[in-house]
C-alpha cells in the first residue's frame, strides 16, 4: 500500500470503500485492488457523524468521479454501526481490527502498534499478523489529541506549523507529568509562570503525552522492535521523537496514518468480497 494514485481516464477499476467513524474525526477512503489509496477525505464529525459521512463521500466522489466500480464497503470506528446501517456496508469491525489489518498490509513484520487519535487511544499487539493484545484508554483525554491542541492554542502556538519545529528546539524540556487533564494543565501554567522558554513547554507536553500513553494504556504490555505510530497525533513530530526517545526504539509513522482505520475497513470489504472472512478479536472482553 503506497501514496494515492491517480485513477485513470478510461477504462473503470474495481476499488473499495472504507468508512471510519470517531467522535471528533471521520474519515473515507477508496482503495483499487492492489490496496493503493485512490481518494481520501479527513473531517471533522462535529456531533453529526450522517453528515459528516455525506460530507467525506461526497469528497472522495468528487475525486474519483464515474471512474471506478465500488464492489464492497466497510466501516469501523465509534459510529461504525450507524454508518453501515446509512451505507449498507458488506462489513463492519472494530478499530483494533481495521487499525492491525492497514499496518500488516503495510509490514507483514508490524508487530506494534501505538494509536493515537483526537479523543482515545489505542494500543495493539500483533504476532505472526495476528492480533494477539490490545487496549483502549476512552477515559483520559490527557494523553489525546484534543488535549495537545487545547494547550497548543493557550500557548497560542500553531499545532500543525509551529508546534512540532519548536519541540525540538528545547534544551530543557519541563515535566508536565502524566496525571489528569486538569494537573497537567496546572502544571504548564505553573511552568509558564515561572519563565519557562514556550521550546521546553511544548516539548514538555510532546513527552506527557508519551509517558501518558505508554503507562495509562500500554502498562506493562509487550512493545516489539517494529512498530507503527497511528492515528492523527502521528504527524506530530515532536511527540514520534519523544516515543523514540522513552523507548529507545524506532517508530514508523505510515503513509496515510490519519487515515489508517478506514484503509483497513476498506481492506477487509476487499477480503469479504475475495470471500475470506475475518473475524475480529473480542472487543467487548476488554
Amino acid at each position: 500500500m503506497t501514496g494515492s494514485h491517480k485513477v485513470p481516464d478510461t477504462n473503470k477499476i474495481d476499488a473499495f470503500l472504507g468508512i471510519d467513524v470517531g467522535s471528533l474525526s471521520t474519515n473515507v477512503v477508496t482503495i483499487d485492488k492492489d490496496k493503493n489509496v485512490l481518494a481520501r477525505s479527513y473531517l471533522m464529525t462535529e456531533g453529526r457523524p450522517i453528515e459528516a459521512v455525506k460530507r467525506g463521500l461526497k469528497e472522495v466522489g468528487d475525486l474519483i468521479k464515474d471512474k471506478v466500480n465500488i464492489l464492497g464497503v466497510g466501516t469501523t470506528g465509534s459510529g461504525r454501526y450507524l454508518t453501515g446501517d446509512f451505507v449498507g456496508a458488506d462489513v463492519v469491525h472494530n478499530e483494533i481490527t481495521a487499525q492491525a489489518i492497514a499496518a500488516i498490509n503495510i509490514d507483514p513484520n508490524v508487530d506494534t502498534i501505538f494509536e493515537i487519535g483526537g479523543q482515545d487511544s489505542k494500543y495493539v499487539s500483533l504476532e505472526n499478523q495476528a492480533v494477539v493484545d490490545f487496549e483502549m484508554n476512552k477515559v483520559c483525554a490527557a494523553g489525546t489529541g484534543s488535549f495537545l491542541q487545547e494547550q497548543a492554542e493557550k500557548l497560542n502556538i500553531n499545532i500543525e506549523e509551529e508546534f512540532g519545529d519548536l519541540a525540538l528546539q528545547s534544551k530543557c524540556p519541563v515535566n508536565c507529568g502524566e496525571r489528569c487533564t486538569v494537573f497537567m494543565e496546572s502544571d504548564l501554567v505553573a511552568h509558564q509562570q515561572a519563565g519557562v522558554p514556550k521550546e521546553d513547554l511544548v516539548a514538555g507536553l510532546a513527552y506527557s503525552i508519551v509517558y501518558n500513553y505508554l503507562n495509562k494504556v500500554v502498562g506493562d504490555k509487550r512493545v516489539g522492535n517494529n512498530i507503527f505510530f497511528q492515528g492523527g497525533v502521528a504527524w506530530n513530530k515532536a511527540v514520534v521523537a519523544a516515543f523514540e526517545k522513552v523507548t529507545g526504539k524506532r517508530i514508523t509513522v505510515p503513509p496515510h496514518h490519519d487515515v489508517t482505520g478506514a484503509i483497513g475497513a476498506a481492506i477487509l470489504a476487499m477480503e469479504n468480497h475475495n470471500g475470506f472472512v475475518f473475524k475480529s478479536p473480542p472487543e467487548e472482553q476488554k
